[in-house]
């Protein structure tokens, strides 16, 4: 079986909204690179709504707050993964329609036709679409690391403390470059 690196939600609105200018992008492209170059698929998953926003229902109120943004509707700009990660030609692109990375899309049939049965996660945010990726991908029972440097949040503190406290009861906590070590032989 094998792994892969899921790049999430990086798309050119996010990261203009949390992105503190502390190198991040650089770091995930690292990550990225890092896959690349070990043969690890990298795979692309992004949030767009359909226009009218048919999936949001009125209980939910993080998804009534993205619809409300008005910039993930499919094909709008803010929907575009940032220009500094953008996929090669035959990389995956996932769309899904909430937090979860396997909520509302084809994720999980993809990662089985490839015999993954392992996630390495980044993206933003960390206490939204990584938490409730990390949580689905664990109830699948599916091999999981997290890049703690690769993940980013609007809240440092809320971060902080799930990289330090929560996720390592799930999966192994890694920096961008501890990880890429482990894909070359030393």
């Amino acid at each position: 079986m094998g792994r892969a690196l899921l790049v999430i939600d990086v798309q050119q609105a996010i990261v203009d909204l949390v992105d503190d200018g502390s190198g991040y992008l650089s770091r995930v492209r690292t990550a990225i690179e890092a896959a690349r170059a070990a043969d690890v698929p990298v795979i692309y998953v992004v949030i767009a709504l359909r226009p009218g926003f048919p999936e949001v229902g009125t209980r939910n109120r993080a998804l009534a707050a993205i619809a409300e943004a008005g910039c993930y509707v499919e094909g709008a700009p803010g929907t575009e993964i940032h220009p500094d990660v953008a996929p090669l030609p035959g990389e995956v692109v996932v769309t899904k329609r909430r937090a979860s990375a396997f909520s509302g899309s084809d994720l999980d049939v993809l990662l089985r036709a490839r015999g993954i049965d392992s996630l390495v996660l980044s993206g933003i945010a960390t206490s939204a679409v990584v938490l409730s990726t990390l949580c689905q991908a664990n109830d699948l029972d599916f091999g999981l690391t997290v890049l703690s440097d690769a993940c980013l949040d609007i809240d440092p503190e809320l971060h902080r403390c799930l990289i330090e406290r929560l996720f390592p009861q799930w999966a192994d906590v890694l920096t961008v470059d501890d990880w890429s070590k482990t894909l070359t032989p030393q």
